[in-house]
Parts: structure tokens; C-alpha cells; sequence
């Protein structure tokens, strides 16, 4: 499915990946900067990736070398970034690493569901709920200052590039390029077995 856009920012050409999965992530734990390993389910994602992805760059007459490669630091997408680069016959370590790249943090929300955090702390659960854009976990980052790191991000994208990040960077990214209402952004689907291509103009998966 293409998805058009009416946007203010506009990198030239973008492939985003979301990170395979992690067994936090098939627990429905909050993950955000807590560095946590892929699991197998999550290498097997990354490889189907790359070889979508080494497809779309043959139908495109694009080399891998026609591109630039950044990563997050943390090691669920770094492991993602090397297997695809592997599939696409590039050297798997062949790619920078962005800080601000990394996920939005949940801070001391870390590590748990929200069915347990509505347990311990039902107000605030129920906050963040009513406002996920604008609402700050303790210790933690608004969807609304993740958006200003991604910005300020995005603005230094001028060439072709492939990322490999995480779901509340992939929401962000196409909340802001295709204009999203801001408080549908923390909703929009993160899948982890497709990739995302920007030409300029529109998104598609791959």
C-alpha cells in the first residue's frame, strides 16, 4: 500500500527498517533504550528484509553503494543492520551509528506492560493514554520531544539512505513526512517484516 504525503520535510530517499523482534517485544514490555538482544524470530525478520530489499534494489538498478547506511546504537538494530547488509552483499559492518536514532525512552517504564503499569500506577496510565503524543514517562521522553530529535535528524538527510531504527522512530518519520494529525502518530503500525521506502513523495512497503 502507497501512502501519499503533504509534507514540510523531505529527505531525498529513504529505506527505514524497524528492528527485528525481541523477546521483550513479543512480551509487550516497554522497550525504549533498555538494550535488548533480537531473538530468533527477530534474525529471521531482518534477513526476510534484506532479501526484499536486495530484490527492490536490482528492480531499481540501484547499488547498495548508492546509498548511505546508519544504524541506532542499540544492539537489536545493529544486528539487524548487519544481517541485511549481509543480504545485500555489503560488508556488515559497513554503516554509521546515530545516537539520535535511538529509541524514544520509556524511562523508569522500562522493562514493563502496560496491564502491570495500570496496576501500580493507574492515573498515570491513564494519561498517557488520553495524550500518548504530549505524555512524559517518568524518567522518560514524550512522543513530542521525540519528534524534535527526529526533526532536527531528518533535516541533515541529503543524500539516499538506508536506516535501521525502531517502531516510535518509524511512527514518528511517517507521522511528520506524510503530515499526520499528531495524536495519531503514537498509533500507526511499526511491523518488523517489512521495509519502508520514501521517494521524495510517498511511501510503500516493501
Amino acid at each position: 500500500m502507497t501512502e501519499t504525503a503533504s509534507a514540510h520535510l523531505s529527505p531525498p530517499f529513504l529505506i527505514f527498517i524497524r528492528h527485528g523482534q525481541t523477546d521483550w517485544n513479543a512480551e509487550g514490555r516497554m522497550q525504549g533504550q533498555r538494550d535488548i538482544p533480537l531473538n530468533d524470530t527477530g534474525r529471521e525478520q531482518a534477513k526476510r528484509n534484506g532479501e526484499a530489499l536486495k530484490g527492490f534494489l536490482e528492480t531499481k538498478g540501484m547499488a547498495h553503494e548508492d546509498l548511505s547506511f546508519l544504524a541506532s546504537p542499540l544492539s537489536r538494530a545493529v544486528e539487524t543492520m548487519q544481517i541485511v547488509c549481509r543480504e545485500i552483499g555489503r560488508e556488515d559492518d559497513a554503516f554509521s551509528r546515530d545516537d539520535r536514532l535511538r529509541e524514544i525512552t520509556f524511562g523508569a517504564w522500562e522493562g514493563y506492560t502496560i496491564p502491570e503499569l495500570a496496576e501500580t500506577h493507574p492515573d498515570k496510565t491513564a494519561r498517557r493514554k488520553a495524550d500518548k503524543w504530549g505524555f512524559v514517562p517518568p524518567e522518560g521522553e514524550s512522543y513530542s520531544m521525540l519528534a524534535n530529535r527526529i526533526d532536527a535528524w531528518l533535516a541533515t538527510i541529503t543524500r539516499p539512505t538506508l536506516v535501521v531504527s525502531h517502531g516510535g522512530v518509524m511512527r514518528v518519520l511517517r507521522g511528520r513526512l506524510l503530515s499526520v494529525p499528531r495524536e495519531e502518530i503514537p498509533s500507526l503500525d511499526t511491523p518488523q517484516d517489512k521495509v519502508l521506502v520514501w521517494d521524495g513523495q510517498e511511501f510503500d512497503w516493501i
